[in-house]
């Protein structure tokens, strides 16, 4: 007996599917095998195959500077340098 089959319709961003389309292809699978596995992990674990979390506060006030400087183009540090003397500043704390 046939197994009856569904449609499935995601809408996504343009590039994110060419690099994701390339890398499965890379890798011998295809965007509709890439999602039916999803689904079949899914189903048989009855959890999603990747942990998610919801951000804490910290991780949260991180996604809205970066959300910031992407909007104003602007970046908190300007060189590598600074980044390295304020990450090995953090370091101590």
């Amino acid at each position: 007996m046939k197994a009856h089959s569904s449609m499935l319709h995601v809408r996504m961003d343009t590039e994110m599917k060419r690099k994701a389309t390339t890398a499965l292809a890379a890798m011998g699978m295809t965007a509709s095998q890439a999602v039916r596995l999803l689904f079949h992990r899914i189903a048989v674990d009855q959890a999603f195959p990747l942990e998610l979390k919801v951000p804490n506060a910290q991780t949260r006030q991180a996604m809205a500077e970066v959300d910031e400087m992407v909007k104003t183009r602007a970046a908190r540090l300007m060189s590598a340098d600074e980044m390295f003397a304020e990450l090995e500043e953090a370091s101590r704390e």
